[in-house]
């Protein structure tokens, strides 16, 4: 016994070998994302999720240069191409939105992207949400395909401050382990919140001063007066929802404190009508937005003419867009009737008013 157990030991040095490799390539395919536990666990605390990599892998590192970077690692050959900066500008004179066009980077069409963006030069990092606004988390419904955010014509990121210079970085990822660090950034400024007005008096598209005074000379009874001179206005705004002239009077009509009477003033048609007075919206044009539009009822013709009295009343708009260059212009028409007294003082006041909804 003893000499069979030695020619047992003896059988049993002989050494053996088993080599088992797999490769995860096809001529048809092959596999972008895929997870693998070579990393064993070191250093982890949960039993319930794998790493990925080989033990000892330093992924994303490597030589460096003022000219180049030398990656290496799993993870960084996986890795969706980092984008470059993208094309961030504003698109007008816009106080609350900027334009963004991304830089796929030569990554492929379902790549998806995310973008970064900050007002306080990176001290704080907050993300273009799917619905263009900005939040500070970043969820997985934020990484969108380039055509989802707008393609060549690019995505307006809106909400933003007045008058701040924003910058913006974009990463991108196509599938599991596959996302890639922040690009280089791109910055632009919102404008600040802008609005102008001006009145001038005058028979002709002219710019005056004051005082501004519209003189209708002697009144016919029983006839319609038109003024000779025209009331224009400017108006230039960026508010997202336009710019818009309201107008209201002293005394509703024209008043005589002499005679103690006042031609009151009514929206209606003045050639059919016994008395009246009222304004009559003549011009509105734009250089570009808008467009200027007279609004009812002070968009009559002939001797249609709106109310003026105590109450602001729209007359004008920008069709609730932003303008530049708007002008319009308003008539002033009268009719005394055959019963008005004679008096030299009578008159009105209007004031005139300009707003933005922004």
């Amino acid at each position: 016994m003893k000499k069979l157990f030695k020619k047992v030991k003896n059988y049993l040095r002989i050494p053996l070998f088993f080599v088992l490799i797999a490769f995860p390539a096809s001529t048809n395919y092959k596999l972008k994302s895929f997870t693998v536990s070579g990393g064993g666990e070191i250093g982890s605390t949960s039993p319930n999720y794998l790493m990925e990599g080989v033990v000892g892998e330093l992924a994303g590192t490597g030589q460096t240069s003022s000219n180049y970077q030398s990656d290496s690692g799993l993870i960084f050959v996986q890795q969706a191409n980092v984008p470059p900066a993208p094309t961030f500008t504003n698109g007008g004179s816009w106080y609350n939105r900027l334009n963004i066009i991304i830089d796929t980077g030569s990554n492929p069409t379902d790549a998806t992207f995310a973008i970064a963006i900050t007002d306080d030069n990176w001290t704080t990092t907050e993300w273009v949400q799917n619905d263009n606004t900005v939040g500070s988390n970043l969820g997985i419904e934020d990484f969108q395909t380039y055509t989802n955010w707008g393609g060549a014509a690019g995505e307006n990121i809106i909400g933003l401050d007045a008058n701040t210079i924003y910058k913006v970085k974009v990463k991108a990822r196509q599938g599991l382990y596959t996302e890639s660090p922040l690009g280089p950034e791109a910055s632009a400024s919102t404008s600040q919140l802008s609005l102008s007005f001006d009145i001038d008096v005058a028979g002709t598209d002219t710019e005056t001063g004051a005082p501004y005074v519209v003189d209708f000379g002697s009144l016919t009874s029983g006839s319609v007066n038109t003024a000779a001179n025209k009331v224009w206005i400017d108006l230039a705004t960026n508010a997202e929802m336009g710019g818009l002239v309201f107008v209201y009077d002293a005394n509703s009509g024209l008043k005589s404190t002499i005679v103690n009477y006042t031609i009151s003033s009514a929206t209606a048609d003045l050639s059919g009508a016994p008395e009246g007075f009222g304004l009559r919206g003549d011009t509105a044009s734009e250089s570009s937005g808008g467009p200027m539009a007279i609004s009812s009822p002070y968009n009559g013709a002939g001797d249609n003419v709106g109310l003026v009295d105590t109450i602001v009343r729209e007359i004008f708009s920008s069709s609730q867009n932003p303008v530049t260059g708007g002008r319009a212009s308003f008539l002033l028409k009268a009719k005394p009737s055959d019963i008005a007294p004679a008096a030299t003082d009578y008159l009105d006041t209007l004031t005139l008013i300009a707003a933005a909804s922004f």
